[in-house]
């Protein structure tokens, strides 16, 4: 069986190809590049080098998640395309189940864990365990045993559980460095760290797992695959703090402040821990109109999309989010907070955004704005964009036409 494995769960992008027992080649990078930069260069120099017909390939094994979120979509939406477009099926694979099997055949118990943030780790508990081949004296291989699948929780949770199991234990993912004093200090059992070639994402340990998964049949269709990110709600993380008023008045001291200095303004990747903040903004700007919570969390994680936010001394001043639709790309979202427009907010976003999905394959942008909306206009000429037609009476409190804009690649040559 030939098996392509993708894996942009954390800061390691990697790609493999394995061929019945032997692994044909790999390619992984962990450096300054984002994954849509770097994963198609990556799967393209594999293929060209060892001239893969991709119509060969038997299964796409991908890291399903935890890990990054838009790391993740990265590497769904590549595995989805793929899959769909060449007819093969998909082998999800635990992220942290296939860090775990860098380990293969260590009989201690095995913890990778990966930074959350929030002081907070991805994480599993594993250990192998050793089987004699039939009609073999000496031989043995090993069955990777999950003593707890993966899940996310705080660093003291997991060494308390490692801790009543009371066995030797490796540690291994990017999680160690991050929070290794709390681990010294908690750790009551005997723990080495893995070296630096069996410690991150590996594309040849996937496609190994991969191997193991599809012997069990244990594949699905495109269609039916989607990631696993195993984020707790924003509820469930406020929950477990001592003094939710004191995260509220904390959160209104921020806000007071950016107020009064102007400060730097940092354009990042919109994560879950944002999409309360992103909803009010939404509806101050939108009132009705706007999106909620919730469907801006369904939004942000399909595979076919992306969001930005704008961050100002803590505070989430504006966001904006796109939509992959075959190529064209829909401005679904832009809103930036009062008290900061004609700081060059909502220009500096969607440049960043625009730029983004050229590398997730988008060609084309269209977006619609309220006819009325001068300074909405404005900045999306600015960018480039052109008026090509008018919805009637799309907006309702109060009644307007929409004006369609596009902005496209042709344009642009």
């Amino acid at each position: 069986m030939k098996i392509l494995g993708i894996d942009t769960s954390g800061l390691v992008g990697a790609v493999a190809v394995a061929d019945g027992d032997m692994l044909v080649s790999q390619f992984s990078i962990q450096y300054k590049t984002t994954h849509s930069e770097i994963l198609m260069p990556m799967m393209e120099d594999i293929r060209s080098k060892i001239n893969l017909d991709l119509s060969t390939i038997d299964a796409i094994a991908v890291a399903k998640g935890p890990g990054s979120f838009t790391g993740l979509r990265i590497g769904s939406a590549t595995a989805k395309g793929l899959a769909l477009a060449l007819d093969k099926p998909i082998i999800p694979i635990p992220t942290v189940d296939a860090i775990a099997y860098n380990l293969y055949g260590v009989e201690k118990i095995i913890c990778p864990m990966m930074d959350a943030k929030r002081k907070q780790v991805y994480t599993g508990l594993y250990t192998f365990v050793p089987n004699t081949p039939e009609g073999k004296s000496f031989e043995r291989t090993f069955d990777m045993q999950v003593i707890h699948e993966q899940f996310a929780t705080s660093i003291e949770d997991i060494v308390g559980r490692i801790n009543e199991i009371g066995k030797p234990v490796v540690l291994l993912g990017d999680g160690i460095p991050a929070y290794h004093d709390e681990l010294e200090k908690l750790l009551k059992v005997p723990y080495s760290i893995a070296p630096m070639h069996q410690n991150r994402q590996s594309g040849a340990a996937l496609v190994a797992l991969a191997m193991q998964y599809a012997a069990q049949g244990r594949m699905i269709s495109g269609d039916e695959f989607a990631p696993e990110y195993l984020r707790l709600s924003q509820a469930e993380r406020e929950a477990q703090e001592k003094d939710s008023g004191k995260i509220a008045e904390d959160r209104e001291k921020r806000k007071l402040e950016s107020r009064k200095t102007p400060g730097i303004v940092r354009i990042r990747p919109m994560t879950a821990e944002d999409i309360d903040d992103a909803a009010l903004l939404e509806k101050e700007n939108l009132g009705k109109e706007a999106w909620n919570g919730k469907q801006l969390l369904d939004a942000l994680t399909r595979d076919d999309t992306f969001y930005l936010v704008a961050e100002k001394a803590g505070r989430v001043v504006g966001m904006c989010g796109v939509q992959n639709i075959s190529g064209d790309g829909e401005v679904t979202n832009v809103s930036v907070a009062r008290d900061c427009r004609g700081e060059g907010i909502g220009y500096k976003m969607l440049k960043q955004l625009l730029e983004r999905g050229r590398g997730i394959g988008i060609k084309d942008y269209t977006l619609e704005v309220r006819a009325g909306n001068e300074h909405a206009i404005r900045l999306y000429e600015r960018l480039g964009f052109k008026s090509e037609g008018i919805r009637p009476g799309f907006y309702d409190e109060p009644k307007e036409d929409a004006a369609i804009y596009w902005k496209r690649l042709e344009q642009e040559q």
